[in-house]
């Protein structure tokens, strides 16, 4: 057995509530015992045990936290969008339309080409204090293109997303119905052996209610758990479509109704807000209170992607949270680790109670409100996923 006690921690997250009674479960003068790649044990660093301990690393009064959780992701594509994104930035409105231009760069490049980036994106965040990552598929839109970059998903996460119905590809857009034939048929076949969830986006100028619906029901009947892309771009029936299908989470949901959060409430879904997007489209950010009102459970994500948020850094999306989404420094922390967890229906990682995955990230800081507090510094010292460090 190995086994590594770290000490001297001026501020330990564990998102335990035993600890402190508050949901970030924090431990002030900690210590933290990994043992095997789990979590043996947390508290105070005066009751830490003291037998068999083969490494101490003391951390130096610095703040550690769970690993991020990052669920809803887009990183297997190729090309770049940056004119698009130049465009908004200068008054152009956002409509979905650029995915077709990412499906065409998709769809040409190699396999090696989109290894490569997707092996970029996925070391990024993981440098960024990420140590669990969602990733659809989405930008390929063929039967051979969407097995194709669920095959390179697999090769760096087991949360694997068939978004088959990202939008309709432009040789379909004269018969959609037989693209969502295809969708429920060959094409779900053809991903099955390597994908975990299947994901609909559900919105103006991407799939109706009814078509989500039938798409998310046939995944369903093969195994696949649902998820749901939501009333980004307006509001709609979306959410409670998800509520309706009991989905694990509807992600976006910048456009919400007072009928959405009566249903959200009396569910288990998790709402998935994705900053990055409001961001990099210049569009109006959500208000989260009405959801923790409503004791909804929250969750934050980056949603990298080459058109809408091309960032992996969930400190920044941590960041834009509580500037302007009304989160507190504590709400979005949680929310972008154990909250990201629910979303995946993961009790192992998000938090760093006994048993727990040993997923956790070291600060710069002596506290987690510099996250916040910091925007745009670099305050991941190191990061350990499965009690080895990779960063």
């Amino acid at each position: 057995m190995t086994s590594k006690l770290f000490y001297n921690i001026g501020q330990l997250v564990t998102n335990d509530p035993l600890h402190d009674g508050t949901k970030l479960g924090v431990i002030e003068k900690a210590a933290l015992l990994i043992e095997d790649g789990v979590v043996a044990w947390a508290g105070p660093e005066d009751d830490a045990p003291t037998h068999h301990i083969k490494k101490k690393i003391d951390v130096q009064g610095r703040a550690v936290i769970p690993g991020f959780v990052d669920s809803h992701n887009h990183m297997i594509f190729a090309g770049d969008r940056s004119k698009e994104f130049r465009a908004r930035m200068l008054g152009e409105s956002y409509s979905a339309g650029g995915i077709a231009h990412t499906v065409e760069k998709t769809r040409a490049a190699s396999g090696e080409t989109l290894r490569a980036n997707a092996q970029s994106l996925f070391a990024e965040a993981y440098s960024g204090g990420t140590t669990t990552i969602e990733c659809k598929s989405g930008y390929g839109l063929t039967v051979d293109d969407e097995r194709r970059s669920l095959e390179i998903a697999q090769e760096f996460t087991d949360e694997t997303t068939f978004l088959g119905a990202h939008v309709v590809p432009v040789e379909y857009k004269s018969n959609p119905k037989d693209y969502v034939d295809l969708v429920c048929g060959q094409m779900l076949e053809a991903v099955l052996p390597h994908a975990k969830w299947i994901d609909v986006f559900c919105d103006k100028g991407a799939f109706s209610v009814e078509d989500a619906r039938t798409i998310l029901q046939a995944g369903m009947r093969k195994g696949l758990l649902p998820r749901l892309h939501a009333n980004q771009i307006q509001e709609g029936g979306g959410v409670r479509l998800g509520v309706e299908l009991g989905v694990a989470s509807v992600d976006h949901v910048s456009h919400i109704s007072v009928k959405d959060i009566e249903a959200l409430s009396k569910s288990k879904v998790v709402a998935t807000l994705l900053p990055g997007a409001e961001f990099s489209t210049r569009s109006a950010y959500p208000d989260v209170r009405p959801l923790l009102e409503a004791s909804i459970t929250v969750a934050l994500a980056s949603d990298c992607n080459p058109g809408s948020s091309y960032t992996t850094n969930m400190p920044f999306i941590i960041a834009v949270a509580v500037r302007d989404m009304h989160f507190s420094p504590e709400q979005a922390l949680w929310s972008a680790t154990l909250g990201g967890a629910k979303a995946l229906l993961r009790e192992d990682v998000g938090h760093l109670s006994e048993g727990a995955s040993a997923d956790f990230s070291i600060l710069k800081s002596d506290s987690y409100i510099h996250l916040a507090y910091r925007p745009g510094v670099n305050l991941i010292e190191e990061v350990w996923r499965n009690g080895l460090q990779i960063r």
